[in-house]
This record gives C-alpha cells, structure tokens and sequence, in this order.
C-alpha cells in the first residue's frame, strides 16, 4: 500500500515522484509490479533485519497457522 507508513515520503509529493508498487519481497530485495529489482536499505524501518520472506520466519509463521 503506497503511501501507508510512517516516513517523510509519505505522500510522494514532497519528492515529486509516483509511488513504486512492491509485488514481492526475498531477503534484501523487492520487486515492483513493473520487474524492477531493488535492495531495500530500509528495511521497513529496522523490523525486516532478517529480510523479506526469511525461511525461518516463514516456516514458524506456517506452524503457527497450522496450529490454530
């Protein structure tokens, strides 16, 4: 969701840019809906250390679904 988080970009329109669109994330990288690969050195502000899809944080994730 373009624009929802707390960062001084926020609205776009203090940088005059249009918002990218994230389609997906692994590790240190995200893609946009274009194919465009990025490094995400903000890693949403320190939560994501262990980055996009971490397989650890997937599979706990999975387990804890499972289990109800």
């Amino acid at each position: 969701m373009p624009g929802g988080v707390n960062s001084p970009v926020r609205a776009f329109r203090a940088v005059d840019q249009t918002p990218i669109f994230i389609e997906r994330g692994r590790g240190c990288r995200i893609t946009d809906v274009d194919g465009n690969a990025y490094i995400d050195y903000v890693c949403s502000w320190g939560p994501l250390i262990l980055g996009h899809a971490h397989p650890a944080v997937v599979e706990a994730v999975r387990e804890a679904a499972e289990s109800g």
